[in-house]
């Protein structure tokens, strides 16, 4: 059994004239059958004249440079066109010379330089014709001169419409995978922004730590230990964001909820005490909503490390059935517990996160002086 998309694949590798001569070929035998005989293009109103052995090279003029129209579109178009001027003057009326309008669309569309040249001058090429015409007997009048050259000029308008259009097309295809390149680019730096400010940020502090345990070798072996750990933790990540910039890269894993206690242990070994609780079940089509989740958390960890280290930090994440909700404070002085120095491209980034997925976000100061941050996070319909 023939396989068509193998035979479909290996005809689309072929090359553009072989894939444009069955076109020209079946043009010219079709030419020859006797019941289409006077069916072609005419022009000047002559009466049809038997074939003789101009006939064959007229039809050939005609036909066969129809595999270079795309290939090389100027010199089809002097070929076919010098064939079809034999044709009106000597009355065959082949059907080969329908190949005339084909030939001014296909022009229209593939002819790169000289396009004006081109059709000023097949316009000039037109007056000498018409006169031959009238010289040697033909009836058409004026009206009919000027009617057939607007169909030929309608026929090229055609073709350069048709080529603006796909102009137009290509254009918006490359601004749609500028944006949606930019776009990536714009996600990664916040997962590299996320990522490295987390697990530096942990890092830091560990090592701020262990200068002051060299009198405690166990506790200090600890802490240089969580500092290892972290820190091959965030090769690992940043190894991951980066193969996303490869093109063949396929695995496109995101960190989710289900990751938050391991990044709660983490956070606590950098010497932040921290409360974590989870209420309700997550559903099964809130991938999008659990990574976002799980950034809101990352970034609000972070900042707790940076700016109120060593203050008591609640972690309260619920699952519902159409959103996530998650709340992570903080306790400390508002001098503490804000974010002064911070870039602020956090907290923004996690608000476009959250915007995007339709919930809500908040971030700031309690009364009491610490900070809080909140996000409603839609996760997906109810069953």
């Amino acid at each position: 059994m023939i396989d068509l998309r193998r035979v479909t694949d290996l005809w689309r590798r072929c090359d553009v004239v072989v894939r444009d001569l069955p076109f020209g070929l079946l043009l010219a035998v079709a030419s020859f059958l006797p019941a289409l005989h006077g069916k072609g293009t005419q022009v000047g109103d002559l009466p049809t004249r038997p074939f003789d052995a101009l006939a064959y090279v007229v039809i050939a003029l005609e036909c066969l440079p129809l595999a270079v129209r795309r290939r090389w579109p100027a010199v089809c178009l002097a070929l076919v066109s010098l064939g079809f001027v034999l044709d009106q003057i000597r009355a065959y009326h082949v059907l080969a010379s329908n190949a005339m309008p084909i030939v001014l669309i296909s022009t229209g569309i593939h002819l790169q330089r000289h396009r004006r040249v081109a059709v000023v001058l097949l316009s000039a090429a037109y007056v000498p014709l018409a006169y031959a015409l009238g010289r040697i007997g033909a009836t058409e009048k004026v009206e009919g001169y000027a009617v057939f050259y607007l169909a030929l000029a309608l026929a090229w308008g055609s073709g350069a419409w048709l080529r603006s259009a796909r102009a137009a097309e290509e254009e918006r295809r490359r601004h749609v995978a500028e944006t949606t390149r930019a776009a990536e680019r714009t996600r990664i730096a916040r997962e590299l922004h996320d990522v490295v400010t987390h697990h530096v940020t942990a890092m830091v502090v560990q090592a701020e730590a262990a200068r002051y345990l060299t009198a405690a070798p166990d506790r200090l072996d600890a802490a240089l230990s969580a500092v290892t750990d972290t820190g091959r933790r965030a090769i690992a990540d940043l190894r991951h964001l980066l193969d996303l910039l490869n093109p063949d890269h396929t695995d496109v894993r995101m960190p989710s909820v289900g990751e938050l206690h391991t990044l709660v242990e983490q956070t606590r070994r950098a010497g932040q005490p921290v409360e974590f609780a989870e209420d309700g079940r997550r559903a099964e089509s809130a991938s999008s909503a659990e990574f976002v989740a799980y950034r809101v958390v990352q970034e609000s960890l972070t900042n707790a490390l940076k700016h109120a280290h060593g203050s008591p930090t609640a972690v309260r994440v619920r699952y519902g059935e159409e959103e996530i909700l998650v709340e992570v404070s903080t306790g400390g002085s508002a001098s503490r517990a804000g974010s002064p120095g911070g870039s602020g491209r956090g907290l923004a980034g996690l608000r476009e996160r959250v915007d995007a997925l339709g919930g809500e976000f908040s971030a700031g100061r309690r009364t009491d002086g610490g900070f809080v941050v909140r996000a409603r996070i839609p996760a997906g319909s109810p069953s």
